[in-house]
């Protein structure tokens, strides 16, 4: 038990940097006041709910691939570290991010998708490892809604190189995860 919860710790709480990061950049986009209780509340759901949706196809992967499911799931947590680091087009996510701080409704739904792709990916590993995915979803939602808030109140201070770090640091620690597992795969045999 003790090394599941490690397990998801390693791999949950780059998530909250990730949100984090988007959080603050959407303080530095000039997101109001009033609106960051409602814009955690739904990153919060999209964070608790899309690995959900990957817990319960890499469950079926991993039963269907047996074996495999292990080294499936470090290919997963590496992928999605890898294009946490990867730069984008700064003008382009800058302008975004000032739509998306303005946005009402059914807009608010591509910020959720657009912070939740990497859940996908982490709860389909989770389900490959066969970790538990009501601690999990639980631990997503709580860190997910204080991350948007802490990056929300702390990104109206500070500059978008604090998102940029965020990003770049839960996908190093993605990778460092995705590492870890192959190094106790290799020694122990399984995850």
């Amino acid at each position: 038990m003790t090394r599941h919860l490690l397990l998801l710790a390693g791999i949950i709480l780059p998530l909250g940097l990730d949100t984090f990061a988007l959080a603050a950049a959407l303080g530095v986009a000039g997101i109001p006041a009033n609106r960051r209780g409602p814009i955690s509340v739904i990153l919060a759901a999209f964070e608790a709910g899309m690995p959900i949706v990957g817990f319960l196809i890499g469950g079926a992967v991993g039963h269907v691939i047996g074996d495999f499911a292990g080294w499936t799931a470090i290919a997963f947590l590496g992928i999605a570290g890898l294009f946490m680091l990867r730069p984008g087009d700064e003008a382009k996510e800058e302008a975004r991010l000032k739509l998306l701080a303005r946005a009402h409704g059914v807009a608010i739904v591509d910020l959720g998708l657009a912070i939740s792709v990497d859940e996908l990916a982490v709860g389909f590993s989770l389900g490959l490892l066969g970790l538990p995915l009501v601690v999990a979803v639980i631990w997503l939602g709580v860190q997910a809604f204080l991350a948007a808030q802490i990056g929300m109140r702390v990104g109206s201070r500070l500059g978008d190189e604090l998102r940029e770090r965020g990003e770049q640091l839960a996908g190093v620690v993605l990778i460092g995860m995705a590492l870890l597992l192959l190094v106790l795969k290799l020694v122990q045999g399984n995850i």
